[in-house]
């Protein structure tokens, strides 16, 4: 809630999403409305053998985390990306300025394109600017082009222009004050994550995941993918690494198709949780070694209304479908990890879907 923009509909319900994640003697912070929930989950996690913490507290504010000095801070992003100067913005700052400020710096799109320009790190053509008005338009401008708030999550105030006509009208409609950027489209084969995490003073891959993009908002990731190219962004990695990133991060990579093989070009970097995360936490617990993430809409607004049984996760087989994101169930949405066989995951999808909307 301190990234991204309350036009995402149940956003305040994701803090759920993590519970897949923790561990049994972990505490986690979970939004009051997602305690009706609480029994149909933990007795879902119970039946596919996924440990998980017991400790909830019903309050997301980060008072409680200065309840708990012992425990080390887990957060979606350390930063109040939204609210500089906030009274939580200050409460980073005093708890880690290092870690705080490489967030606040990478978080922008447009910092993003000048390190990786002094990193030599391959990127799409890209002309960044404070502003619109400081914004160059000229003969050079390629399209079709992407106009890109600096700062956004989930794909917000992206648009794609094919001709001035529509970059004009994306750029009227922005705020005179946001920092943009306008980007050459690639057409890529797949968009790749890439996540590390940070283990002491060194930064190792986490897991590289094909993005299933619905437009230009995440939907899921694909799990394992055949592109590696840690060697494109690892550069960058080490240097928000040494510059105080703890935790976990990712860098989006587009893969395009060439007569040489695939040439990787650098997107951007979340310095932060990212939606891969969270079904890349659950399925190294229980060591999956297939799987798909997605996101569906449901008629139910509660877990007891929805059947998963013959469709549950089995530790056995390898198969089945575990929920993920579970608190957004509130806002009839429902975020899952599907297990299998690429076929396997794609009869679990369509059986799924029945289910919630039947």
């Amino acid at each position: 809630m301190h990234c991204t923009t309350d036009n995402i509909v149940g956003n305040y319900l994701y803090s759920g999403r993590v519970l897949g994640m923790t561990n049994s003697d972990d505490l986690i912070q979970l939004h009051p409305d997602l305690k009706t929930q609480w029994t149909e989950i933990t007795s879902h996690y119970r039946n596919i053998g996924l440990s998980h913490s017991q400790n909830p507290l019903w309050d997301v504010s980060f008072h409680q985390l200065r309840n708990y000095p012992d425990y080390e801070p887990s957060v979606y992003i350390f930063s109040d990306a939204l609210h500089i100067n906030s009274e939580d913005d200050h409460w980073f700052r005093d708890r880690n300025q290092d870690w705080q400020d490489v967030v606040e710096f990478i978080n922008s799109k447009n910092n993003f394109i000048q390190l990786a320009k002094e990193l030599e790190i391959k990127i799409p053509l890209t002309f960044c600017a404070e502003n619109k008005t400081k914004l160059q338009k000229s003969h050079d401008i390629p399209y079709p082009c992407y106009v890109k708030p600096a700062i956004s999550v989930d794909g917000a105030g992206i648009v794609r222009c094919q001709e001035p006509e529509e970059l004009d009208n994306a750029l009227a409609s922005l705020d005179e004050c946001t920092p943009i950027q306008l980007q050459q489209e690639i057409i890529a084969h797949k968009f790749l994550n890439l996540q590390y995490e940070v283990q002491g003073e060194n930064c190792q891959p986490l897991a590289a995941t094909e993005q299933i993009l619905d437009g230009f908002a995440h939907q899921g990731n694909r799990f394992p993918t055949v592109y590696q190219p840690w060697e494109l962004v690892e550069p960058m990695a080490q240097w928000i690494t040494n510059k105080g990133m703890k935790g976990i991060f990712a860098f989006d990579v587009a893969t395009v198709k060439t007569n040489n093989g695939v040439d990787y070009f650098a997107i951007e970097c979340n310095p932060r949780f990212n939606g891969a995360s969270y079904p890349t936490g659950v399925a190294q617990k229980l060591n999956i070694k297939s799987w798909s993430s997605d996101n569906f809409s449901t008629k139910y607004q509660s877990l007891d209304e929805i059947d998963l049984s013959g469709l549950e996760y089995d530790s056995s087989t390898g198969v089945g479908v575990i929920v993920v994101n579970w608190g957004s169930v509130l806002a009839g949405r429902l975020g899952v990890l599907i297990a299998g066989s690429i076929t396997q995951q794609n009869q679990l999808r369509q059986l799924l879907k029945q289910r919630l909307t039947n």
